[in-house]
């Protein structure tokens, strides 16, 4: 077998077991299901990745090698709180998108282990929030930041994932709150729109409860349209 040959055959049984994990998300997959779809024997399988752990192993930092391909082709927009923002919203949408991918890269957890390859995605954040910090923008560790950020975000991608259904709202308010914190901003006094809001949601009796809450579906209908 030539140096090309193997690499292909080793990149087809990832490329099978990753379409196998991505067609049944959260289920076993059978290594001679994987070694059928990629026309070869068992030996083979384990000649190239020594176990079934090696084969999952290096599906997710496949995984990996998509997702910040992603994250590589967006643009910095030179304020870190902003990249905070954008890179969450990514995380999402990677996560959707790849219910396989993702339970494997951030959902299968073993105590004390994590995979190799999310040290990548997670020296990126370290990055934007030492940059934060580095503004005066933080009021905890860029090391606690990234942390706060990384398991909210999965928290919200996975329960995406487990209810099958994008839920925009609960990630944004989610995103909101995790940078609050570790920004030490009050929402409601950097969003006049939230505090409008609040403001109304306090007081029924000036409108009367019927306007009160088309005030408010208004207001929060208005704060969606608006640009991030």
């Amino acid at each position: 077998m030539t140096e090309r040959s193997g690499t292909g055959t080793r990149e087809r049984l990832i490329s099978a077991a990753a379409d196998l994990i991505t067609a049944s998300p959260g289920e076993e997959v059978s290594l001679r299901a994987v070694c059928d779809a990629a026309g070869v024997k068992m030996p083979t399988l384990y000649h190239f990745f020594g176990s079934k752990q090696g084969l999952i192993d290096a599906v997710i930092e496949h995984g990996f090698d998509l997702y910040l391909g992603g994250k590589a082709s967006m643009e910095p927009s030179g304020d870190p709180i902003q990249d905070i923002r954008s890179g969450w919203d990514a995380h999402v949408d990677f996560g959707l998108a790849n219910p396989g991918f993702y339970t494997l890269m951030y959902g299968t957890v073993s105590p004390g282990h994590s995979p190799a390859p999310q040290s990548r995605a997670s020296d990126i954040l370290r990055g934007l929030t030492t940059r934060a910090a580095e503004q005066n923008r933080l009021v905890v560790s860029p090391e606690q930041a990234a942390a706060h950020v990384l398991v909210a975000n999965t928290g919200v991608t996975l329960r995406q994932i487990v209810l099958a259904k994008a839920d925009p709202e609960l990630s944004e308010a989610v995103r909101e709150g995790v940078i609050a914190a570790i920004t030490g901003a009050d929402p409601r006094k950097d969003d006049p729109l939230a505090a409008a809001i609040e403001i109304a949601a306090a007081s029924p009796e000036t409108l009367g409860k019927a306007e009160t809450q088309l005030l408010i579906e208004w207001l929060t209908a208005l704060g969606r349209g608006r640009p991030r």
